[in-house]
C-alpha cells in the first residue's frame, strides 16, 4: 500500500511539474487586451537545432522574433548540408498577432535559396503556431509560390521532462506539395517526412547540449526523383548538437 501511494505521489508531482514548465514558456498568452495595450517590447532568438550529424552532414534551424505580447515580427531560418554541399536553406520574414491564449496567426514571405540543383524560390505564407493540448507545440502553414505552385508544411515537438534539466524531445515535421518538381526533388502530396529524438540537459535554461536521431524519408515522386539521382530515400543518423536561447 505505501509503494502504490508513492508511486500516485511521483506520478502527480511529475505531471505539476511538466504543466509548470509549458505554463512558464506561455506565460504571457493570454494578458488581457487594456493591459497588452502598453506593453513592453521585447526581442528573442532561439537556437532550435546546432548540430553535427553523421557522413559530414549539418544543421541549423532558429529563429528571432521582435515585439510584444500580441504583435510580433518574426525570422526563422533553416539549413542543412551534406557532403560539402548545401542540401536546404530557407528563410521565413513574418508578422505575428495572438489570436486566442497560446495560438498566434502569421503570414508572411518565405525564400528558399538558390541551390546548385535548383532555383532559388519565393512564396507567400499565411500559418498558425501555438501549443496544443498536451501541450504539443505546432507550426501549421500554407505556402503559395511563383507560378501557382502550392504546399503546406506540419510541424510539431513534444518536450517531456525527466527532471527540470533534462529534457527528451520527439518531433516531426511533414511536407506537402500541390505538383511535382523535378527542379527541388518535391512530388505532389506527401513529398518528404523528417523526424528527431533528441535528448537535453539544459546547464541553464538559455543553455543545452543534445544527442539524439534523426529521422528522412522522401515519399511519392520525391522518391523516384531521389532514386533517379541515385539518392537514398531514407536516411537515418546520429546527432550531437546545442540548443540555445537569448
Amino acid at each position: 500500500m505505501k509503494k502504490i501511494i508513492l508511486l500516485a505521489v511521483l506520478v502527480a508531482s511529475g505531471a505539476k511539474a511538466q504543466t509548470a514548465y509549458h505554463h512558464d514558456k506561455h506565460e504571457d498568452a493570454d494578458i488581457p487586451d487594456h493591459v497588452m495595450d502598453h506593453e513592453k517590447l521585447f526581442t528573442m532568438g532561439k537556437l532550435d537545432q546546432l548540430e553535427v550529424r553523421e557522413e559530414d552532414s549539418d544543421a541549423l534551424k532558429g529563429d528571432l522574433w521582435f515585439g510584444g505580447n500580441r504583435d510580433k515580427l518574426w525570422l526563422k531560418g533553416e539549413w542543412e548540408r551534406e557532403d560539402g554541399e548545401t542540401e536546404n536553406a530557407e528563410l521565413q520574414a513574418l508578422y505575428s498577432r495572438a489570436v486566442a491564449p497560446f495560438w498566434d496567426l502569421q503570414m508572411g514571405l518565405r525564400h528558399d535559396f538558390r541551390l546548385e540543383d535548383g532555383p532559388s524560390k519565393n512564396w507567400a505564407a499565411i500559418g498558425f503556431q501555438g501549443l496544443a493540448p498536451y501541450f504539443f507545440e505546432v507550426d501549421a502553414a500554407l505556402f503559395v509560390g511563383e507560378g501557382g505552385d502550392s504546399a503546406m508544411r506540419l510541424e510539431a515537438e513534444y518536450e517531456l521532462l525527466f527532471t527540470q534539466r533534462l529534457i527528451l524531445s520527439p518531433e516531426i515535421e511533414l511536407d506537402f506539395y500541390g505538383q511535382n518538381d523535378p527542379a527541388t526533388n518535391t512530388g505532389s502530396g506527401l513529398s518528404d517526412m523528417e523526424a528527431g529524438l533528441r535528448l537535453r540537459y539544459e546547464i541553464t535554461r538559455q543553455f543545452a547540449p543534445y544527442i539524439g536521431v534523426h529521422y528522412e524519408k522522401k515519399f511519392g515522386e520525391a522518391a523516384s526523383f531521389a532514386r533517379a539521382d541515385a539518392e537514398s530515400v531514407s536516411d537515418t543518423t546520429w546527432v550531437i548538437g546545442l540548443r540555445a536561447w537569448f
